[in-house]
């Protein structure tokens, strides 16, 4: 079959390897690179001129064995060179009036008022139940129309806990505001926090890395494909007509395909679809996604002010203003991919104090899906628009919104499509976007 694909970040190329081998894929990308979210920049370090260079990720960085099951499978297929991290979190509020790190004792108090602080203590004894008492709302019968703001409210979580840690923390997960998180469908939240191992003070799971840089497993996708890869040539409309789907591109060229795989966002895919129907209007249209500033840069001002509390993801909030605070994240490159730390890097999503010009490296958008009662209830609609006159979806918000997402709903519309996978049959919740009688991932005991 003649396979149009559209997009080429993670669902995208997996896509077109998987397919590759039996059948004509066509793969248009708007991007003048291959690889969505998955963008690594060659950063100068050393004396000017010397033209030594390291590899620095802006989008893509971190995955672990226990719920990346197919992105590890992809990567062992490929033989990409991994290794460890660390996922530590720090807080910093308001310049530095409420800061601490996560690592240990000595970052959790790099704050040293933190020792005497009711407030502090009250967020630690809410921290440790809501670890053992969060995954008891999973059996509750209408948790999936439970806001996580409703139910802390509803269960009586401090202020504390609330806007000085479990926010802040799911805003640097999600990349998105602390607002937005209070609507984010609290069983959702509970259960991706339990299957991550993020309700554990032990046992959590090891997080890894790309030696390399993303752009690694990247290359290595790239060289196997005989398909056509139009970089900087993007989908603008795509219509079912008799004996197939044409797909329109910048130029206005249209060519017809047996099959289209949309492994774009979703508002995208909704945007690019001319004949869709009422019930695919209705399930696309309620994908949203927020539009985030990624800054990498050398700019250490971007990080807590106390070093003791720095760790690799790190939550930054101004003062509060009128009730909506300003916030970032800075990823400290160099503890996540084990750079030289002679040249502290920096990536910081929407920066809310200026970077110097002559700090920045370079600067990126990205976009990232935004999880409300609408998008989960959605998702468990997918199926039933999937294949509708040769047209699939599959992407990062068939799930959580990251890279196992987009690589399990990716396997999953391939093998609809009579594709073999290398590494076999890996479950994955995603793939119940694709076709409902996926089988689940396997429970991850709490």
């Amino acid at each position: 079959m003649r396979i149009a694909v559209i997009g080429s970040g993670i669902a995208g190329l997996g896509t077109a390897l998987l397919l590759n081998e039996k059948h004509q894929v066509t793969v248009y990308e708007r991007n003048t690179y291959v690889g969505g979210h998955s963008n690594t920049v060659d950063v100068p370090v050393g004396k000017t001129g010397s033209g030594r260079t390291i590899p620095v990720d802006t989008g893509f960085i971190v995955f672990n064995e226990r719920t990346y099951p197919n992105l590890l499978g992809l990567f062992d297929h490929l033989d990409v060179p991994i290794k460890k991290t660390d996922m530590s979190f720090a807080v910093s509020i308001d310049k530095g009036r409420i800061e601490y790190g996560g690592s240990n004792l000595a970052s959790l108090f790099a704050q040293p008022r933190n020792l005497f602080s009711p407030r502090f203590h009250r967020m630690l004894r809410d921290l440790l139940r809501f670890y053992r008492h969060a995954p008891e709302l999973l059996d509750h019968p209408n948790a999936d129309r439970i806001t996580l703001g409703d139910y802390l409210d509803f269960a009586g979580y401090g202020e504390a806990f609330a806007r000085d840690h479990l926010l802040p923390m799911g805003a640097a997960i999600w990349s998105c505001s602390t607002d937005s998180m209070r609507e984010f469908p609290v069983n959702s939240f509970i259960r991706f926090f339990v299957n991550h191992g993020l309700l554990e003070l032990k046992e959590r799971p090891q997080w890894w890395t790309v030696d390399g840089g993303s752009r690694e497993y990247v290359t290595r996708i790239r060289d196997r494909l005989s398909s056509d890869v139009n970089i900087g040539r993007p989908a603008r409309a795509v219509k079912r007509v008799p004996g197939g789907v044409v797909v329109r591109d910048d130029g206005g060229t249209e060519q017809i395909y047996d099959q289209v795989v949309m492994a774009c966002h979703g508002d995208e895919a909704f945007c690019l679809l001319e004949d869709k129907s009422d019930t695919e209007s209705s399930i696309l249209g309620r994908f949203q996604y927020q539009k985030n500033e990624a800054v990498l840069h050398l700019d250490p001002s971007q990080m807590p002010k106390r070093k003791l509390a720095w760790s690799s993801w790190n939550y930054l909030a101004g003062n509060e203003t009128n009730g909506h605070r300003q916030v970032a994240v800075t990823y400290w490159m160099n503890r996540l991919q084990h750079l030289d730390p002679a040249h502290p890097i920096f990536v910081t999503l929407n920066p809310i104090e200026t970077i110097p010009a002559e700090q920045i490296i370079d600067q990126f958008a990205y976009e990232h899906p935004m999880f409300d009662a609408g998008a989960v209830a959605a998702q468990k609609e997918l199926p039933s628009i999937q294949g509708n006159g040769g047209i699939w979806y599959c992407g990062s918000y068939c799930g959580y919104g990251f890279h196992e997402d987009a690589l399990a709903s990716a396997t999953a519309v391939a093998r609809r499509l009579g594709a073999d996978i290398p590494w076999g049959h890996r479950p994955h919740n995603a793939m119940a976007a694709v076709d409902a009688r996926a089988e689940p991932a396997p429970a991850v005991a709490a």
